[in-house]
């Protein structure tokens, strides 16, 4: 009888023991999961959710896991509504077989929305009174030979050039060397009679050469380097301490883009080209050129307007050009207000719908066309025949 009262003082004396260290060291684990939202202090505002929140959440998870998912996604996709976090999430490792995982601090090669913060950096320089869009960029560009082209046709895609990336090496240029933004026009100046264009203002026409030269207008007017007047008129104001503008010194801490079939894009002659592309940045950083782009602190109300109104309507449809933006113009007269970006491995999704307060951003480094289906999400708002291309 002894021996089993023992037992017993001795089991509940252990039990005591277990519970207060069981305690003890869960009072030292981090705190559940909770909504990114309401983690992201720096810009998620009113963390309440209505029932459009709550809609745009389960439409945003069911593309994240039906499609993105689906099609081995690497990358991040984050959706933002009102200054809040709705969505957000991680996938994969930043060499895609390797490396470490993907997070919220990981940067990716924007592409082609990097013409979005070339664009609103000219329009920055049009607040200071220090260029005029109508003006021709051989004012500005000593040496440029076709006189009737101006800055505001390059920002519409409306200057009748050709690509670079389809001329340069017709030229002569030698792929073993990197072509720069300096180069690329000392050959349209010395090769002018070679080069084919159209008429000014006549049509649009995309091409990667409008921006390139304004990126070389930027620093002619500047006085500073494309990514010394980036990193100081906007990336540093509005707290987006990730996004830099690439050179080719970085080729081996930039994240890495990689091919379908997960075999990495190597670098080539026309990676230092920058005003175009080349922009890194990251989710949470692109949440924050959203919100500067909702009000009118950042940005003049005339400029935004300036930015967001269609320059091309020679042919009839609900898609346009701004300066810098690509629009979808419905007749419910919503507009969605976006860029894609595709350079070797990295597709790109920056739509915003502003009528909604939503935007949506997708980045990835390992080539994915379901990316650009990321626009349907906004198919749940009221006004939107939402439809979806390949466009950059």
């Amino acid at each position: 009888m002894q021996k089993i009262k023992l037992f017993l003082i001795l089991f509940f004396l252990f039990l005591i023991l277990f519970i207060g260290v069981d305690h003890y060291f869960k009072s030292d684990l981090p705190p559940k999961t909770v909504k990114a939202s309401s983690i992201f202090s720096e810009d998620s505002g009113n963390t309440t959710w209505n029932s459009t929140d709550i809609k745009l959440e389960k439409a945003s998870n069911s593309f994240y896991t039906d499609v993105l998912l689906q099609s081995r996604f690497n990358g991040a996709m984050l959706v933002c509504r009102g200054g809040k976090i709705i969505f957000e999430k991680y996938a994969g490792l930043t060499e895609v077989l390797k490396g470490e995982p993907i997070d919220s601090n990981t940067a990716f090669h924007l592409a082609s929305v990097s013409k979005t913060f070339t664009a609103m950096a000219i329009l920055k320089l049009k607040e200071k009174a220090m260029i005029d869009l109508d003006t021709p960029i051989s004012n500005y560009l000593e040496g440029f030979p076709f006189t009737g082209i101006t800055v505001r046709n390059l920002l519409s895609h409306r200057s009748g050039l050709p690509n670079y990336a389809h001329f340069v090496e017709k030229l002569g240029w030698d792929t073993q060397i990197n072509l720069t933004n300096s180069d690329l026009l000392q050959l349209i100046i010395k090769y002018s009679g070679k080069i084919s264009i159209g008429k000014p203002d006549s049509y649009f026409e995309y091409c990667n050469t409008n921006y390139a030269l304004l990126a070389l207008i930027i620093e002619k007017i500047s006085k500073s380097s494309y990514a010394d007047f980036l990193r100081t008129n906007i990336f540093i104001p509005l707290g987006m301490d990730k996004s830099y503008v690439f050179n080719n010194s970085m080729q081996q801490v930039v994240l890495p883009s990689f091919k379908f079939n997960n075999r990495r894009e190597p670098f080539m002659f026309l990676d230092e080209i920058y005003g175009d592309k080349n922009i890194y940045s990251t989710a949470r950083d692109l949440m924050k050129w959203d919100k500067a782009l909702q009000d009118t602190i950042f940005f003049k109300k005339e400029t935004l307007h300036e930015a967001f109104q269609g320059y091309s309507y020679e042919k009839k449809g609900i898609r346009n050009y701004g300066l810098g933006w690509r629009l979808i113009e419905m007749p419910s007269a919503k507009k969605i207000i976006y860029h894609n970006g595709w350079w070797h491995g990295n597709n790109t999704v920056f739509s915003r719908f502003p009528n909604d307060s939503t935007c949506i951003i997708v980045l990835g480094n390992k080539f994915n066309r379901s990316i650009y289906q990321a626009r349907k999400i906004g198919g749940i708002f009221d006004g939107y025949d939402v439809q979806w291309e390949e466009d950059n």
